[in-house]
């Protein structure tokens, strides 16, 4: 399978060299506006077209699929002039802008057969499989609540703020853990550096009870990126900057009882073993980019398709809504 990426930035030389060493794929054409970056791409592969025009790639009859890693802002319009020109897309995440672009892109998908796969690449890491599984098979019990903290100093962004960067990754993860669309949200943030916000919150409430909360800072002095998971039967740690046992499962809880005749509530607390999970040692892009390959040719739907970057762009857009309206709650 031929392809074409464009976008050899931050993002791009992993999305080359993970589909480069695939089996079963190869790409032929990369293209990126700044000459800088296409230096990089042909220093390091001197076989492969290097261009600076993106529509080489998505008019190109060589080309299967088109691999878009470049600003959000422009998303939509490549994707669609490759979808147009009857190529399968890979789209970085956020999908795009506009929840109407992603639908619009959707529908054009579906009308020429083609496949749609928006770069939610977390979803391909051990730590999250294994809480797929767990949460899956009721080892959880009902879920209480999820909760993100993604940090760090930098890198700002100047065409989108600290929301749409660095939530999609968490806004993803909890879309395909948790069971059930969040029915409204609340985010509060602030700008200190430019006009974008670079510190922001944003807590999700969903029709079971279940409540998210999301905090997402460019101007942390540390990098924290931990996630935690609250079930009636366990809970789960997930530290992505732990070099070993990046899942931690606890078996502790509450549980409560009301007593016949007796009008106030009995809480029992739990506090058993905990223990960290065997993960899958594997690099997730490499994962994602051949499941990527097998839906095309098996014609599955991927999971993380443009409807579960549709679903993810809508909580963004509810979140930029509140946070205009100083923490409003929107309903989605």
């Amino acid at each position: 399978m031929n392809f074409g990426v464009i976008g050899y930035g931050y993002w791009g030389p992993n999305v080359v060299r993970n589909l480069a060493n695939l089996e079963g794929s190869r790409v032929i054409s990369i293209a990126d506006l700044d000459a800088a970056a296409r230096q990089r791409a042909l220093r390091a592969y001197p076989s492969i077209h290097v261009t600076a025009n993106p529509t080489e790639i998505v008019a190109s009859t060589k080309i299967d699929a088109v691999a878009i890693v470049s600003p959000v802002w422009t998303h939509y319009d490549l994707a669609k002039a490759a979808l147009m020109n009857g190529k399968h897309v890979f789209v970085e995440k956020p999908f795009t802008i506009q929840s109407a672009q992603a639908e619009e892109l959707i529908e054009l998908a579906g009308k020429r057969n083609l496949k749609i796969m928006v770069d939610h690449t977390f979803l391909f890491t051990g730590a999250v499989r294994k809480m797929k599984e767990m949460v899956d098979d009721g080892s959880l019990g009902n879920l209480y609540y999820y909760d993100s903290t993604r940090v760090n100093l930098g890198l700002l962004q100047h065409d989108v703020n600290v929301l749409w960067d660095l939530a999609p990754h968490d806004l993803a993860i909890m879309d395909h853990l948790l069971q059930g669309d969040p029915e409204a949200v609340v985010a509060t943030g602030e700008k200190h550096l430019n006009e974008h916000e670079d510190v922001a919150y944003m807590t999700l409430y969903f029709p079971n009870k279940v409540i998210a909360h999301i905090n997402v800072n460019w101007l942390s002095p540390v990098k924290v990126r931990m996630t935690l998971i609250g079930g009636e039967k366990r809970m789960v740690v997930w530290n992505d900057l732990l070099a070993d046992e990046k899942l931690r499962v606890y078996d502790r809880g509450v549980t409560t009882t009301t007593q016949e005749g007796v009008y106030k509530l009995l809480v029992n607390y739990r506090s058993g073993d905990m223990w960290a999970p065997r993960l899958e040692q594997v690099e997730a892009l490499q994962q994602e980019m051949k499941y990527f390959v097998e839906c095309i040719e098996t014609g599955n739907d991927p999971f993380n398709d443009g409807r579960a970057g549709l679903r993810v762009v809508r909580m963004l857009e509810a979140a930029t809504e509140s946070l205009a309206k100083r923490g409003a709650l929107v309903y989605l």
